[in-house]
């Protein structure tokens, strides 16, 4: 499997643990608290299997940024967070940084 998609992988469950801590309310929920937790280990173990082809610091920034920005629209659509051209700019400047480590981010770590 392409280094590339397994990031991607990692990067999507990073959102899932992201998201799931507004559900554990404190790691109080059991269902939720579980879930996120192993979202997390999910997600570094595939961010680590990631690294073995993609450099460490060009996978840890994409990784990073996938969560964030997916992190970021899912808030505004599951929580009601603030929208605004400035806040969607910055988003996108996300997005263009995370495309501009993939297309240079070839090579052995």
């Amino acid at each position: 499997m392409s280094p590339w998609l397994v990031l991607l992988v990692a990067g999507l469950f990073e959102t899932v643990w992201a998201i799931g801590l507004a559900y554990t309310d404190g790691f109080t929920e059991p269902l939720p608290s579980v879930a996120t937790l192993a979202a997390m280990g999910i997600s570094v173990y595939l961010l680590s299997r990631a690294v073995e082809q993609i450099p460490v610091g060009t996978a840890y920034a994409v990784w990073t940024g996938i969560g964030a920005v997916s992190t970021a629209i899912l808030g505004v659509y599951l929580f009601d967070e603030p929208v605004s051209v400035v806040r969607a700019a910055c988003i996108g400047l996300v997005v263009v940084g995370i495309a501009g480590l993939q297309v240079t981010g070839s090579g052995h770590a």
